[in-house]
């Protein structure tokens, strides 16, 4: 009969595969690039790292979990033991020790472990999976357009305040001082003053029907008051509070701008359908910065 693997045996075998099977899986998608698209590389370059950085991270977080269970074993065995050697004393007799009990807060660490490591090969899986998915498709699109323009994206935070983060930014760089707060109470004030261009567009999604006074005015408080998303009725509003025209940039649809009526430099903004687990998202653009060309191989 075979000797079984002790634990520290298994955990080395299984993280050499899971390294592996990485190595593979970035290989095929290395060969999948032109080596003369340099973007390309690039961004594929930064997001294999951050996965092996993740698959390390992991790793070592599993090697720490294993000692920590070894040491809780350790400790029920030596409680075990006492247990054992105080009913001998009291019963003048040798009790037969049997195998050492996983303890509650074994199984909890134990539970919590593979939890954990489920979770990380699925974060591990989608980031694979979004190197050739939706939202890296959309990001190169993004990119070949701004970089005809000398242009490339500003991250911008998905928290909710994203549209107006990134018009904070924008203005910013134009050296005007207006933050995420206040565009968001003077948006909310603007929509309220001027409810007759919003209220057609606003639908009770249970009735059908408009928005009363009501909805509008609580629409009108999340605007201003809560991390609520913004969309086109708030770029409207904006354009107006701004006297300022708004352009954003889609991956998939011609660029749309708002406020034409105003004579002067767009704020320009970047429009993401797949940018997060969230979906839509915002970001600014800054110039486009040169980057030393990758040595071919």
């Amino acid at each position: 009969m075979e000797e079984a693997e002790i634990p520290e045996e298994l955990l080395v075998k299984q993280q050499r595969k899971e390294k592996k099977d990485l190595q593979a899986k970035i290989q095929s998608l290395k060969n999948a690039v032109p080596k003369n698209d340099k973007k390309r590389r690039k961004q594929l370059m930064e997001d294999v790292a951050k996965l092996e950085a993740e698959l390390n991270q992991k790793h070592e977080e599993e090697r720490k979990q294993l000692k920590s269970s070894v040491a809780g074993d350790q400790a029920d065995i030596l409680a075990n033991g006492v247990e054992t050697l105080a009913l001998e004393g009291e019963e003048g007799k040798v009790t037969k020790q049997g195998p050492p009990r996983t303890s509650k807060a074994q199984k909890r660490r134990d539970k919590k472990a593979a939890l954990e490591k489920e979770r990380e090969i699925r974060i591990a899986e989608a980031e694979l999976e979004n190197l050739t998915g939706s939202r890296h498709l959309e990001g190169q699109k993004l990119s070949r357009l701004l970089a005809e323009r000398q242009l490339q994206i500003r991250e911008i935070p998905s928290d909710g305040h994203c549209l107006y983060r990134a018009v904070e930014d924008q203005l910013g760089s134009r050296g005007l001082s207006l933050g995420v707060a206040e565009l968001r109470t003077r948006t909310a004030q603007h929509m309220r003053n001027h409810a007759d261009d919003f209220l057609p567009f606003l639908i009770n999604s249970n009735t059908g029907n408009m928005y009363t006074a009501d909805e509008f005015e609580k629409y009108c408080n999340e605007v201003a008051d809560t991390a609520a998303w913004g969309g086109q009725l708030e770029l409207r509003a904006l354009t107006q509070v701004l006297q300022t025209p708004i352009e954003v940039i889609q991956a998939d649809s011609p660029t749309i701008v708002i406020g034409e009526e105003f004579n002067t430099t767009p704020v320009t903004l970047v429009y993401m359908r797949h940018a997060y687990g969230l979906g839509e998202h915002y970001n600014s653009v800054e110039l486009l910065k040169e980057t030393p060309g990758e040595e071919e191989g």
